[in-house]
């Protein structure tokens, strides 16, 4: 036994030779390696959209299906109250914070809702409101005062709430956005709740990129948004009396500029005169949800529809110009990764869940390349430590179209999917580990 444990000791660099990193084009040839740390400029000219800046994604994947100018940051309004309500959807679901609470504005909030000049419900300073009712406020109606009454109430002063965004949008991968307040407005607009040390002129700027990354997130933490932000029309009881909101969101159905092919049920609008018209939106058609981003969109007046047209033009183009193309769970795209101490030196891998990707239609015939990364904790002197159990996730998957470069949120180029074992791998017994190591030191 002593002889072997010796020969343990002269192991190290056995399966060296192996690395971490197993690729293979299954047959199609050596992948092009394409740069992840921007989007194109404009991934198709021929759409022509009439906005400053915009984007279309999956809303599961994060992949990009068209981009415009989407990684410079732009002001963008009331669509900020997204991220507004990332964070109270955060606290409700933490238990911090809960539906029924009641609110009884804060001097700042209670006098910008009273702004007649922004979209508000009046709120009065000694009626309190619950939590529910001024969420769906900020949401429907993109009531300025009700949202910085929620945010006083999660962040406990509006400038640690403030703090709370930045510190968010920076969790999300977001470092080029510029935060002031709460709603969108300017500093100098939300009064005593300005934020110390910034300009009154300062105000929220974000990238499309950006916006529809905390799009994905609400969507992905919290579907349960769409739930308000679908509803088309609803009274808000400031105690004395009501005030009826109705949904800046004029693709919703039964609006203004409602399609029956494109049943949008969400998020967000924003205007201002130095915004323009800007729109996150939603869509789930066919089975599959895509967000879009629209800044910029010119504003004329406040019946200009040119934020939905331009919207409605952007998602057609997703619809209609990509073919959606399932990748099942299980699927065996010729990839192993090496085993240390297994009785098999390597190990299959194959796609642990189902997944997706967004073909354009003119490259239909594009094939799904594969490469696969280890997980580093799971090797040991340069394989993954076996005993190894049928199913366990070991890598990750990185799968591309032969002939289409492919954009994702996150800066990947490559759809990024759990790779588990296709068969269960045994630890080889003390005399297969010896054999190995003593044939090893002639090689």
């Amino acid at each position: 036994m002593e002889f072997f444990k010796g020969l343990k000791k002269t192991l190290v660099g056995l399966l060296a030779g192996v690395t971490l990193f197993a690729t293979t084009a299954a047959g199609l040839g050596n992948l092009t390696t394409v740069s992840a740390a921007s989007l194109p400029a404009n991934s198709d000219s021929s759409l022509n959209l009439d906005a400053k800046a915009a984007i279309a994604v999956d809303a599961t994947t994060g992949q990009v299906m068209y981009s415009k100018n989407a990684q410079e940051a732009l002001p963008v309004a009331s669509m900020s109250k997204l991220l507004t309500t990332y964070l109270v959807l955060k606290a409700i679901h933490s238990g911090k914070l809960s539906w029924n609470d009641k609110i009884t504005p804060d001097e700042a909030s209670q006098k910008v809702s009273q702004n007649t000049t922004l979209s508000n419900v009046p709120l009065k300073a000694d009626h309190s409101y619950t939590v529910k009712s001024l969420y769906e406020a900020m949401l429907i109606y993109s009531a300025n005062g009700a949202t910085m009454a929620l945010a006083y109430k999660v962040g406990g002063s509006h400038q640690n709430f403030i703090n709370m965004m930045r510190k968010q949008a920076k969790e999300f991968g977001i470092n080029d956005a510029s935060i002031y307040t709460a709603n969108g407005l300017t500093n100098g607009e939300v009064g005593s709740a300005a934020y110390p040390g910034a300009t009154k002129d300062d105000e929220n700027k974000f990238s499309a990129q950006d916006m529809a990354i905390i799009a994905q997130k609400i969507l992905t933490d919290y579907p349960e948004v769409l739930q308000t932000t679908s509803i088309t029309k609803k009274e808000f009881n400031n105690g004395t009396d009501k005030t009826m909101m109705e949904n800046w969101n004029w693709m919703l159905k039964g609006l203004a500029k409602a399609y029956t092919a494109l049943p949008v049920d969400g998020l967000k609008t924003g205007t201002s005169d130095t915004a323009g018209a800007c729109f996150v939106a939603t869509v789930h058609k066919d089975g599959h949800r895509i967000i879009t981003v629209i800044l910029g969109a010119p504003h004329s007046s406040d019946t200009d529809l040119s934020r939905f047209e331009q919207t409605q033009k952007l998602m057609s183009y997703v619809y209609n110009g990509f073919t959606y193309k399932t990748i099942k769970a299980q699927s065996d795209y010729k990839q192993t990764l090496p085993v240390h101490n297994g009785k098999d030196l390597t190990t299959k891998v194959v796609t642990a869940k189902e997944t997706h990707l967004w073909v354009k239609n003119t490259d239909t015939d594009a094939k799904v390349t594969a490469s696969v990364n280890g997980k580093k904790s799971l090797y040991e002197k340069g394989g993954l430590q076996a005993p190894l159990k049928k199913g366990q996730t070991v890598g990750t998957y990185n799968l591309k179209l032969k002939g289409q470069e492919l954009y994702f949120l996150d800066g990947a180029n490559a759809l990024k999917v759990p790779a588990q074992t296709k068969v269960a791998v045994d630890k080889a017994n003390i005399f297969v580990i010896g054999w190995r190591a003593l044939t090893g030191l002639f090689k």
